[in-house]
């Protein structure tokens, strides 16, 4: 079995069987609402808590408001800005709306001049985790599917080659799981974790499931969860019953 990274959060290294192997890029995919800013956040903030430095890149959002966001729903982080200010937790981000409305014959030299700057924070900081929120603008700066999987295929290449463990957002069409469709590019990754909403009984649980994790074993159970102010909590199945 590979070494393997824990992710801190609740639950999810249960499932993961002891953590994310290291070095494996990751794609955390869901519907609108579902968390993923948060739980990748979670992810972070807990690593950097273990001593690991670890980088926050906003495509979606300003730096400022992934910080506000967080705080609100994690009251109970109160070393947050301690984390910050050491530079052991690194939040930045770029607005990609200039390359977005650009020219078209321009968007792959911008995906591959922002890939480039990321890649140059992970290799300054020395960090050694890093997550992209999201996957999905990055895809609408590269119109062509295949230029696209290639350039994602040299990005999932690279971080790697920097030793760095990664995590990469990405937004799903439809919020359950029976309507759960994969991008081809998804394969690309050594890991794919979904969240979604499961019905039961006319209400929405939110679930989440480890599709594949390359290098290790895990759990294929579909697990529900909750966002608390100390952080998500997924239901294993020892707990499970709490929520019925």
């Amino acid at each position: 079995m590979a070494d393997v990274i824990q992710t801190g959060i609740n639950g999810l290294d249960s499932m993961l069987f002891g953590g994310i192997p290291q070095k494996n890029q990751v794609i955390l995919a869901g519907g609108p609402g579902a968390g993923k800013t948060l739980l990748a956040f979670e992810f972070l903030y807990k690593n950097a808590k273990m001593g690991n430095k670890s980088i926050f890149f906003s495509l979606d959002e300003s730096p400022e408001r992934v910080v506000k966001n967080a705080k609100e729903a994690f009251s109970s982080f109160t070393d947050m800005d301690q984390l910050m200010e050491s530079r052991n937790l690194i939040v930045e981000g770029e607005d990609p709306q200039t390359s977005l409305f650009g020219s078209s014959e321009n968007s792959n030299y911008e995906f591959g001049k922002l890939v480039s700057d990321i890649e140059s924070l992970v290799t300054s900081e020395k960090a050694t985790r890093i997550v992209i929120d999201s996957s999905s603008i990055l895809e609408m700066l590269v119109k062509d599917q295949l230029s696209f999987r290639r350039s994602m295929i040299s990005m999932a290449t690279n971080f790697r080659r920097l030793g760095v463990t990664s995590m990469l957002t990405s937004e799903l069409p439809d919020p359950e799981r029976t309507g759960l469709r994969f991008r081809s590019t998804y394969f690309i990754f050594d890991g794919i974790i979904v969240m979604y909403q499961m019905v039961q009984e006319q209400r929405r649980i939110p679930g989440i499931e480890v599709i594949k994790m390359r290098g290790n074993k895990h759990s294929f159970v579909t697990a529900p969860y909750e966002i608390t102010p100390e952080g998500f909590k997924i239901f294993t199945t020892d707990d499970v019953s709490t929520l019925m």
